[in-house]
């Protein structure tokens, strides 16, 4: 009998796995949310027992796929919570083998707002799903009477379960209490903002509280231009901050990013040569792109990045870089395709390939900065201490920041002086530039160039590394050259991780500061500004950012922005290929 207990839990897992997404609309047994003057005291409860339509077993397994909660008011000025995504690492399999009987999710702090989902069969295949939580974080306001409310529990990319609620034994703020909803029609659509009502929700990319085009935010709700990204977002005081993880099972993810017209989605680079969709905090199951053929993994090689410019909404170009079967640099142009998720892999248009003469330092990262054009790090060529001194040699694109014109593809060398650029990013709030720069043997560094860039500037490698003399070792000349404002030795760490300057919508607290991270050591630090020459205000956040329930942030690899300038963080894992993972910086409490 134990021998087959394993087999039982592979045909689940597989049943799961093969299960068709599919709407399941499901009868609410009671819905309570309360909003009173103490938001510490909000609560949210949700519950549908009993019914036919829940039955965990032909949904695809949260464990793997994730799960998210929404719960929208249709009327307006009603309240919402907008997508929350349920972290897959905090659910647990019920029964035995485990998943057998469901799944149960907590988070005993509420960091989202949500503190237990349980979704789980029962008796005659009658399943039970509930969300309970509440608290500061809890995002649903009740500041009136409220419509009709929508509840939706969504499984991985496509399985929702869905609950109407348009009968109220008390609707008046700050308290709703709904019960014995009747199952909707279908779900086929997912629950739509009311555009107009001031709360970004659902699938709007804004909303400035009116249905009028022309000022940044559409009369449908959608993003015209940058002015109205935070139109409709929620903002909470202060600096504290938390993570949540969004996204598992990816292969050594190397970069995150997002176009800038498109908040709900966020794009991750996987070394080996594939880019994935995050949409509404879901990883999609289907590759944005998929080059693996071309590219050479991994080590220092492979698909390292990726760049929208500011007018991919129009032109749906977008610019990658990557190591080619023969180990150089490719810097590549491909089109969107039809399908927003799934961008046209036959594409490729190749600005230029630049010789590698070793594996290692190839840089490999692409941002488009504030004048439109596209800048790229690369490395000094590999090796060690850069023996062809390759960063001080103006003849040479190695160990340089590069500017690319995306429409004519001149290439510019910009500023030269670098060892191995891994991760540069540009300040969204002023157009700085911050560029970590890896060591060699004793220093990792943060270089900073003020708004706005200038070309020629010289970063010091390898003459200088850090602050410090490397050739020579002493007495090394140091007219001109540009020293960073940050360094630590190796006891610290030593492979640098840059970073942002955070200037999300949530926090308006915390804007103006800078995350960075090492890959060897996984501390996340901060500093917030800059003055003679050094950076200001440090700070270690390493500990507010740790996520806990048993989840771990192990190996930073990069961190990413999205179109709201909120901040995410890329862990590598062990290197296999499938642990992986995306973490988003949130508020705390």
């Amino acid at each position: 009998m134990t021998r087959a207990v394993p087999c039982l839990a592979a045909a689940i897992l597989a049943m799961a796995a093969g299960a068709q997404a599919a709407d399941h609309p499901v009868g609410g047994d009671r819905l309570l949310l309360t909003d009173p003057a103490n938001a510490a005291r909000r609560v949210v409860r949700f519950r549908a027992a009993r019914d036919p339509a829940i039955d965990p077993h032909v949904a695809g397994d949260p464990r793997s796929v994730g799960a998210t909660v929404e719960i929208t008011g249709t009327g307006p000025g009603d309240g919402a919570t907008g997508t929350i995504s349920l972290d897959p690492g905090r659910w647990i399999g019920l029964g035995h083998p485990a998943g057998n009987a469901g799944y149960r999710w907590d988070d005993r702090a509420a960091t989202t707002g949500v503190r237990r989902v349980i979704f789980r069969t029962g008796p005659k295949n009658r399943g039970t799903l509930v969300v309970a939580g509440g608290g500061a974080a809890w995002p649903y306001r009740v500041t009136q009477p409220q419509g009709p409310i929508d509840v939706r529990f969504t499984v991985g990319a496509g399985d929702v379960y869905c609950a109407h609620f348009t009968v109220f034994s008390h609707d008046a703020a700050p308290r709703v209490t709904a019960s014995d909803a009747s199952p909707p029609a279908d779900c086929t659509q997912s629950t739509p903002g009311v555009c107009g009502n001031g709360i970004a929700e659902g699938t709007e990319e804004c909303d400035d509280g009116n249905v009028m085009s022309g000022d940044g935010c559409s009369a449908t709700c959608q993003l015209e231009n940058t002015s109205a990204v935070c139109a409709g977002v929620s903002t909470v005081a202060g600096t504290a901050i938390h993570s949540v993880r969004i996204a598992a099972g990816l292969e050594k993810p190397t970069a995150v990013t997002a176009p800038r017209l498109d908040p709900n989605r966020v794009f991750v680079v996987e070394q080996p040569g594939r880019i994935r969709v995050i949409k509404s905090d879901v990883l999609q199951t289907t590759p944005f792109l998929s080059i693996e053929g071309k590219v050479s993994c991994c080590g220092e090689r492979g698909l390292l990045s990726v760049a929208f410019p500011p007018d991919y909404e129009s032109s749906g170009f977008f610019f990658v870089n990557y190591t080619n079967n023969a180990g150089d640099t490719v810097i590549a142009r491909y089109n969107a395709s039809g399908d927003p998720d799934v961008a046209d892999g036959a594409s490729e248009h190749i600005l230029t390939t630049i010789a590698q003469p070793f594996a290692n330092h190839n840089g490999g990262d692409n941002v488009f900065g504030p004048d439109g054009f596209l800048y790229v790090g690369m490395g000094d060529g590999g090796s060690a201490g850069d023996p062809g001194n390759r960063a001080q040699n103006d003849a040479s694109l190695l160990g340089k920041l590069l500017r690319i014109d995306p429409v004519s593809e001149t290439i510019q060398i910009w500023a030269k002086g670098l060892r191995n650029p891994w991760r540069f990013s540009f300040d969204l709030g002023t157009g700085d530039l911050y560029i970590a720069d890896v060591g060699q043997d004793s220093w990792e560094e943060v270089d900073f160039q003020p708004a706005p860039a200038v070309a020629g500037v010289d970063y010091g490698w390898h003459i200088m590394e850090g602050r410090h003399c490397f050739n020579p070792p002493s007495g090394c000349d140091q007219t001109g050259l540009t020293l960073p404002v940050l360094e630590y030795d190796h006891s610290n760490g030593c492979s640098i991780t840059g970073g942002f300057v955070y200037r999300g919508c949530r926090m308006p607290d915390l804007r103006g500061t800078y995350f960075y991270s090492d890959y060897c050591t996984p501390f996340i630090r901060t500093f917030r500004g800059v003055s003679g020459g050094n950076a200001q205000n440090l700070g270690d956040r390493t500990a507010d950012l740790a996520p806990g329930g048993g989840l771990a942030i192990d190996s930073v690899t990069s961190f990413g922005e999205d179109a709201r300038g909120e901040l995410y963080i890329a862990d590598y894992g062990a290197g296999g290929t499938s642990d992986g993972e995306i973490y988003k910086i949130v508020p705390g409490s």
